[in-house]
């Protein structure tokens, strides 16, 4: 038999196990573990295997997918994108579809993808979109490669979105975007390092080559590559330097990128089969354990006395209950934490006006003096320009301090509601509720639960001269070599760009810790509730069955011994 032939036998069986998983989940009622189930089935059937593309925000991910498969497909841009998935895969026609939390698909226009999956469009995916899939005729997915733009993954280990979380055991591979200007951060590090535990597969790309000295990319790819590999502790291969716009304008140098295409290549010809086939392992693993604990619970409550599982429901919910007048409080001393935070954001805003506005003008001045001065309209756009220049070259560093500030902040004060769901989980430990299968500890983070929301608010419009009147007095006073005007307008547009973007960041962070702290406390109930819920449906299922009477009993018993085997044979096998 041949390997491809092996390959196949290996899939068709991977498969047939996943949807006996499925079956036997929803003969307990467990219907998001059979959902889980049947789409790993469904995509292992079609041989398809994930390659996420993740990094920070603005390292040009979308372009570079778009670039690879020859169509402009994904949003760009400088606002930034929800954490909603979009599988770009093989299809003889260009076509879309978005999945709802529900799992239910909907055609759209491919030039609608936008509406779903960018943060100005779906604020907070509040549309509730699971998923977008794009399907192309490009020839480097004919082989059942799958590209995934998660612009929120640079997050998701952050706890960013159950949306993006759910998907993250489904990614087989990565391509990794990093940068040379500026070079590779800590944040980016991290993200790299969390991305290795879940997938081996990693293709590094340095992209926006086209902004940098080849020596100055040389000496980011070489920094990036010695850190890379100190973190990862292993070889990391070649670091492939390109410029996704260049490709997909289809000008300039290749540099990298034919490179690139063939390790993507190689990836899908020489590993595609071993990543559809992990997949399924990975899956029928990670279901089979959740299967375990369900039907560990239903034999429990079977052979337990009833009076011993009420007793362990009514003290289920009374920690539910307890938890929630915890949360109650923390909020109260939360919404203090959060208007202490507010203030002390506040003041660094009016530190860093009073620092930042008289050297801003400085340079404005001096970069005034150096313009050509013959052309008013042309002046009047080159001197707005200069001042947006300005203001974003001071106002983009201190963002990235006060984020990490903010951070900071906001997790000394998340770790006391970490501390609470521990406490419940240990608590239910200690009171032998350990058949529930409760986690050790709640696997919570302490970084903020939504991506930041600030960009560079650059009043584009107002350094345009649309107005006809407005062309014809800059004309004016550019003959006339009357520039007093033109530069005021400079100096105050200046002060808008540093008051306006300066007052965003306070009012962002406000809304981070707000909606974080809202996220954390959902998460905290629904991990005590589901613990208390597989112990009230297992009850009730015990209850219909004792009064069949005790033949019954041992038939069920024996039922979900049965099954219970069967379902750790098949985690085994996998």
């Amino acid at each position: 038999m041949s390997n491809q032939q092996v390959n196949s036998v290996q899939v068709v069986n991977g498969v047939s196990k996943l949807y006996r998983l499925a079956e036997l989940a929803l003969q307990f009622g467990a219907e998001r573990i059979a959902k889980d189930a049947e789409q790993v089935g469904e995509r292992v059937t079609e041989g398809l295997f994930y390659v996420a593309c993740v990094g920070q925000f603005k390292r040009g991910k979308s372009t570079l997918l778009d670039a690879l498969v020859g169509d402009r497909i994904l949003p760009t841009g400088v606002i930034p994108v929800t954490t909603v998935p979009t599988v770009i895969r093989y299809g003889s026609q260009r076509r879309a579809r978005v999945r709802t939390q529900f799992g239910s698909w909907s055609e759209i226009a491919v030039g609608e993808i936008e509406q779903y999956v960018s943060e100005e469009h779906n604020p907070q995916n509040k549309k509730g979109v699971a998923g977008v899939e794009v399907f192309v005729s490009s020839p480097p997915l004919a082989s059942g490669m799958c590209f995934v733009d998660t612009p929120g993954l640079g997050s998701v280990w952050e706890a960013n979105t159950e949306t993006t979380r759910e998907f993250i055991p489904h990614i087989d591979a990565a391509i990794v975007v990093i940068g040379a200007d500026p070079p590779l951060a800590g944040d980016e590090l991290q993200l790299v390092e969390e991305v290795s535990r879940h997938v081996h597969d990693l293709v590094f790309v340095l992209n926006k080559a086209d902004r940098t000295s080849d020596a100055e990319r040389a000496a980011a790819a070489a920094f990036s590559q010695r850190m890379l590999e100190a973190r990862l502790k292993r070889p990391i291969g070649p670091i492939y330097q390109v410029s996704a716009i260049e490709q997909a304008e289809r000008h300039g140098p290749p540099r990298d990128w034919d490179a690139l295409v063939k390790a993507l290549e190689d990836l899908a010809a020489k590993s595609g089969s071993r990543l559809t086939q992990a997949a399924a392992q990975r899956g029928t693993q990670r279901i089979c354990q959740q299967l375990l604990r369900v039907i560990e619970e239903e034999r429990e409550a079977l052979l337990r006395p009833f009076e011993e599982s009420e007793q362990r429901i009514r003290f289920l919910r009374e920690i539910v209950a307890a938890a929630d007048r915890s949360l109650a409080d923390l909020s109260s001393l939360f919404n203090g934490e959060q208007h202490r935070l507010s203030r002390y954001f506040e003041e660094r805003r009016k530190s860093f006006l009073h620092r930042i506005r008289p050297v801003a003008r400085s340079e404005l001045a001096n970069a005034l003096e150096g313009i050509n001065l013959r052309h008013g309209p042309k002046l009047r756009r080159e001197a707005l320009r200069l001042a947006q220049e300005i203001a974003r070259r001071h106002v983009m560093p201190w963002l990235e301090s006060e984020q990490a500030e903010a951070e900071a902040a906001y997790a000394k004060t998340a770790q006391r509601f970490i501390h609470l769901a521990n406490d419940f989980l240990r608590r239910m430990t200690e009171a032998g509720l350990s058949g529930l299968a409760i986690p050790e500890s709640a696997e919570l983070s302490e970084r903020f639960r939504t991506k930041s929301k600030f960009y560079f608010y650059d009043f584009i419009q107002l350094a345009r001269p649309a107005s006809p009147i407005t062309y014809l007095t800059a004309t004016i006073a550019g003959l006339l070599r009357v520039h007093g005007a033109i530069r005021n307008a400079a100096f105050e547009f200046l002060n808008l760009l540093l008051e306006t973007n300066a007052s965003r960041v306070q009012s962002d962070v406000d809304e981070r810790v707000l909606e974080s702290r809202r996220r954390l406390e959902s998460e905290i109930r629904s991990l005590l509730q589901e613990v208390a819920q597989v112990a009230e449906r297992a009850l009730d299922r015990a209850r219909a069955t004792q009064a069949e009477g005790a033949a019954a009993v041992q038939a069920a018993v024996s039922r979900l011994e049965a099954v219970q085997r069967e379902v750790a044979e098949l985690g085994q096998a996998a």
